[in-house]
């Protein structure tokens, strides 16, 4: 797995959230940055807590749209988001299975999933941040000072 790079344009996509509306990335271009948090399931320990943390220390809403993904299922999702109290959106790359964490290169083929990848994606589609952490939990302080530096 090899996430993109700084600097390279965001793909755009369009996926499903927990309550099976569409959200499309390209549709907070000129809006707001866009924090992307790919995670391998829902309703396991590490990426619960992970999602817990945002939950419990949100992001500025008007400068930062949080958009998580995984490739569980939109109705995982509702039951988890409603379980947890997670009020943003919760991505289903279900189908074309993972393609979505695919093209942000953090598809983790063997375990069939998406691998603990962060993207921060600024107004103009462009990304100022991105990492892979490949065991054990992420350190928010890092997006919060990444998206500090974008204004």
């Amino acid at each position: 797995m090899t996430p993109l790079a700084v600097g390279t344009p965001a793909p755009d996509f369009t996926l499903r959230d927990q309550n099976n509306q569409e959200v499309r990335l390209s549709s907070y271009l000129g809006r707001c940055n866009v924090l992307l948090v790919f995670y391998p399931y829902a309703f396991t320990g590490t990426c619960q807590g992970e999602l817990a943390a945002i939950r419990d220390k949100p992001f500025d809403a008007e400068s930062t749209q949080v958009l998580t993904v995984s490739v569980d299922s939109v109705f995982a999702h509702k039951v988890w988001a409603g379980q947890e109290g997670y009020d943003f959106p919760l991505l289903s790359d279900f189908w074309p299975h993972g393609a979505v964490a695919q093209a942000y290169g953090v598809f983790d083929a063997q375990r069939g999933c998406a691998g603990r990848g962060t993207f921060i994606i600024d107004r103009q589609g462009v990304i100022r941040f991105s990492e892979l952490q490949l065991t054990g939990a992420r350190d928010q302080n890092a997006w919060r000072e990444a998206l500090a530096g974008l204004g």
